[in-house]
């Protein structure tokens, strides 16, 4: 009976190892292996790959951003229009064909593509394809050149995208008051565009009061087109207290983003892209995405 509950026993344990080998336990993996190899080299500028993409993509921006321009001459559009012709439908399909992958590379394509740089991407492309129905729009394509925003993930220049970070933290701490400032400013440059309007009249090109408004609105930003200026005393006295003040007010908006931006904690950030919804910015020891909870 020992002998036959021995055997009993070694067979069951031969059965459940070979029951083991037959079916392993699942090991996680990706639910789409080439779409993570994919994302990995189109988001990603930390792998040689992505390195290698990047740098090739801000050549290929460049030289359809220069395309573009040369085009616009018309000297070298007449004898090379041709040529600047198929370079750019080149570009075109080809940044089409980089878009859609982008698309595909990410679990949520339709955040991505209303993102930043998604409708960059999608700005990039679209004025080639209006270009066969309203001529001219293809030189709208010199938006390609925000594409090079890149170029501070690519040569993994992370502290300019943290700084940036803590620029667009600041402008947004402070719209209300610039809001308020501005404001201010349109108010006071209606009072001084009407006063002048009283003071110098028709006789001296002060017409109307908008056009007034546009002397104040020149003048007090000190841009001084020389267009339209007093002639009579008190005209030019009025003229130089808004010269005066324009000075002070220049300096209003500059002191307001330059407070918040010395109350902005610096944090470092990584040049990791989520690969949910493509988002950007994580600190360096963030597990998971800011924006969508997606493991990094």
């Amino acid at each position: 009976m020992r002998h036959e509950q021995a055997n009993l026993q070694t067979t069951a344990t031969v059965r459940y190892r070979t029951a083991m080998r037959i079916k392993p336990p699942a090991v996680e993996r990706p639910a789409s292996h080439w779409r993570t190899i994919l994302h990995e080299v189109i988001f990603e500028a930390e792998t040689t790959a992505g390195r290698a993409f990047d740098i090739i993509l801000l050549w290929c921006i460049l030289l359809s951003v220069l395309t573009v321009m040369l085009d616009s001459v018309s000297s070298i559009r007449g004898q090379y229009g041709t040529i600047l012709s198929i370079m750019e439908w080149f570009f075109t399909i080809l940044f089409t064909g980089e878009y859609i992958l982008r698309l595909i590379s990410v679990k949520r394509p339709i955040r991505y593509a209303l993102s930043f740089f998604g409708l960059v991407d999608l700005l990039a492309v679209l004025p080639t394809y209006l270009s066969l129905v309203l001529p001219g729009s293809q030189y709208l394509l010199t938006i390609r050149v925000l594409r090079l925003v890149r170029v501070f993930r690519i040569f993994k220049l992370a502290s300019y995208v943290n700084d940036a970070n803590i620029l667009v933290a600041a402008l947004q701490a402070s719209r209300r008051k610039i809001s308020v400032f501005v404001m201010t400013v349109l108010t006071l440059v209606v009072i001084l565009g009407s006063s002048m309007y009283i003071i110098e009249g028709e006789e001296h090109g002060f017409t109307d009061i908008p056009t007034s408004i546009y002397w104040a609105i020149v003048t007090l930003t000190t841009v001084g087109y020389g267009d339209l200026s007093p002639h009579t005393p008190l005209g030019k006295a009025f003229a130089s207290l808004v010269m005066l003040l324009g000075y002070g007010i220049i300096a209003v908006p500059t002191g307001i983003v330059t407070m918040e931006i010395s109350n902005s904690a610096k944090k470092i950030v990584s040049t990791n892209s989520c690969p949910e919804c493509s988002a950007e910015g994580h600190d360096y020891d963030a597990t998971h995405c800011k924006y969508c909870g997606a493991k990094l």
